[in-house]
C-alpha cells in the first residue's frame, strides 16, 4: 500500500509523571507504563506497537527519563521490538527533547521525516493512525512541521485547539495553520468546534533539517543545548546517556510555545480516528468500555445502583460501591482515591499537597520496581521490615552491604543463588539464609523461573538509602 516510501522515523517521548491519574500513576511508575486502559499492555507499548510496520517505519527511537529506564527496556523487550533508548538526565520540556530528537534522525539521514508522539495516547485503530501519518508526510516533506488535527466530538475545555487555514496543495486534505488556541472555557470551546476547529494531538511531523533550522531561528540555546548533549552522550548498557551538564542549559520550554505557534509553515492533517490522551480519570472512563449503567470497572469491583462511574480495583482486596454516580473510585493497596468525574482534574492538586505534607503515597508505590524485578513492602516497624521480592530470570541485585541491619531471606518459590561475603550458596524452595550487618552479600537467580522470597530486615534504620553498593550489573 505505501511501497517507494521513504522511512518515517517514530520518536516516543515518554516524560512525565501523569499526576492527574494518581494513585494507579506516580513518579515511580508513570501513566504510560500502567496497565490502565488495556489490561494487557501499557500505552508506551501501545504506541511503540503502533509504529512497528517496517514498510512505513524506520526503527523506533524511545527519549525517557534516566529513571524510567529499565521499565522502557523491559516492557520494549517484552514486545519483542527494536527501539533506540535515549535518556534524558533531567526534564527540561518538549522543546528540549524534539531537539534530540531530530539531530539523532538527521544523523542518519538531513532530510528524514520525524514523527513525534506521545507514549500516553491512546489510539484504537492503528490502520487509520498509520494511514494519517502517511498522509501528513506529504506536508513534512514539502517543508511544512504537520501536526494531526482531531475532529472534535464535544466541546473539551482540556485540550488545544487549531484553527484551520489555507490548503496545502502538495498534501491533499490538508491544511496551513491559521491559529494555535489554547484550552478554552465551555463556550469558546463551542464557538470554535462551529467554526471547524480542530484539537491539537501533539504529534507532529517535520523534516529534521528543516526542524533544526526553526530551533536555531527561534530558540538556538535549546538547540545548541541538545546538540552538546547528544555529542558528549555515552553508551550504557542498551542505553545513551545525554550528557547531563550539556543538556541541564537547555531552557525549559514546550515546542508549542518554541516552534509551532511561532513559524509560518505549520500545517495541520484533520483526523477523525478516536483519540485520547487520558490525562484525566474522567477521560480514562470514556475510553473504557461500560455497562449497561454506564460504568467502566476493572479489578475486583462490587456495584450496587451506581452509575456512569469509573472503578478502578488494584491488589488482592474488593472495592464496592453503593449509590452513587459519575464518581472515580480508584483503590490500590496504599491509597484510594473517591473524586466526581468533573473534578477529577484536581487530582494534581491533591497530589501537590500530599508531596507537601511528605507523604509517600503521593510518589512512590508499595510495589517499586527494579532492573532485576521488584519489590513490595509488606509491614514496617520500629526496628523492622517485611517485603516480598521477586527477581526474574538471570536477574542479579547489587553486590552490597548495610550498616544498620541484617536480614533474613526466606525463598518460597525458585532456588537463589546467595554470596555472602567469601561464600556463594544455593538456597530452595522453604529455605533460609542470614545475612549479618555488615556483611557483602547479594541476591541472584540463577533459575528459569521467577524468583520469590519474604525478606525480614531487622535493625536500627530500615531505609532505602542504607544501600552500600560495591558493584552493580545495571550501572546504578
Amino acid at each position: 500500500m505505501y511501497e517507494g516510501l521513504a522511512s518515517i522515523h517514530p520518536m516516543i517521548l515518554c516524560g512525565g509523571t501523569g499526576t492527574r491519574l494518581w494513585p494507579a500513576s506516580r513518579e515511580s511508575m508513570p501513566k504510560q507504563f500502567a496497565r490502565l486502559v488495556d489490561a494487557e499492555r501499557s500505552t508506551f507499548q501501545a504506541t511503540l506497537a503502533r509504529v512497528s510496520d517496517g514498510a512505513v517505519f524506520a526503527k523506533a527511537t524511545v527519549i525517557a527519563s534516566a529513571e524510567a529506564r529499565f521499565i522502557v527496556a523491559e516492557q520494549r523487550d517484552q514486545l519483542g521490538l527494536a527501539a533506540d533508548i535515549l535518556l534524558e538526565p533531567q526534564g527540561r520540556d518538549s522543546a528540549a527533547a524534539v531537539a534530540v530528537a531530530a539531530l539523532h534522525a538527521a544523523a542518519t539521514d538531513p532530510q528524514a521525516v520525524v514523527l513525534i508522539m506521545a507514549a500516553d495516547h491512546v489510539v484504537p485503530d492503528t490502520a487509520a493512525f498509520v494511514d494519517a501519518v502517511v498522509r501528513a508526510s506529504a506536508g513534512a516533506r514539502a517543508g511544512y512541521t504537520m501536526t494531526l488535527g482531531i475532529e472534535p466530538d464535544r466541546p473539551a475545555t482540556d485540550y488545544g485547539y487549531i484553527r484551520r487555514g489555507e490548503p496545502i496543495a502538495e498534501a491533499p486534505g490538508a491544511a496551513r495553520v491559521a491559529r494555535f488556541v489554547e484550552k478554552p472555557d465551555r463556550a469558546g470551546a463551542e464557538a470554535l468546534i462551529a467554526e471547524g476547529a480542530l484539537w491539537n494531538s501533539g504529534y507532529f511531523l517535520f523534516r529534521a533539517d528543516l526542524m533544526l533550522a526553526e530551533l536555531e531561528a527561534f530558540v538556538p540555546d535549546v538547540l545548541a543545548a541538545a546538540r552538546a548533549a547528544l555529542e558528549a552522550a555515552v553508551t550504557d548498557l542498551d542505553f545513551v546517556r545525554l550528557d547531563a551538564a550539556a543538556f541541564a542549559q537547555a531552557p525549559k520550554i514546550s515546542i508549542d510555545y518554541a516552534v509551532m505557534e511561532r513559524t509560518a509553515q505549520a500545517g495541520v492533517l484533520p483526523v477523525s480516528f478516536p483519540w485520547s490522551d487520558v490525562g484525566t480519570w474522567d477521560a480514562v472512563w470514556q475510553v473504557l468500555d461500560h455497562d449497561e449503567a454506564g460504568n467502566a470497572v476493572r479489578g475486583r469491583v462490587s456495584l450496587i445502583e451506581t452509575k456512569n462511574s469509573l472503578v478502578h480495583s488494584q491488589g488482592e482486596g474488593v472495592t464496592a460501591v453503593v449509590g452513587l454516580e459519575d464518581v472515580v473510585v480508584v483503590s490500590t493497596p496504599d491509597a484510594v482515591l473517591v473524586t466526581s468525574k468533573a473534578r477529577s482534574g484536581q487530582v494534581k492538586e491533591l497530589v501537590t499537597a500530599l508531596r507537601a505534607k511528605g507523604e509517600p503515597e503521593a510518589d512512590a508505590h508499595l510495589r517499586m520496581y527494579r532492573p532485576w524485578g521488584w519489590y513490595q513492602r509488606i509491614d514496617i516497624g520500629e526496628r523492622f521490615q517485611v517485603k516480598r521480592i521477586q527477581v526474574v530470570p538471570g536477574g542479579r541485585l547489587s553486590l552490597q552491604k548495610h550498616y544498620h541491619r541484617a536480614e533474613h531471606w526466606v525463598v518460597v518459590r525458585g532456588t537463589a543463588e546467595v554470596t555472602i561475603d567469601e561464600r556463594v550458596v544455593l538456597v530452595h524452595e522453604n529455605e533460609a539464609v542470614y545475612l549479618p550487618i555488615g556483611s557483602m552479600h547479594r541476591l541472584a537467580n540463577p533459575g528459569k523461573i521467577p524468583l520469590e522470597l519474604i525478606e525480614v530486615q531487622v535493625g536500627s534504620y530500615t531505609g532505602e538509602d542504607d544501600i552500600i553498593r560495591v558493584e552493580d550489573i545495571y550501572g546504578r
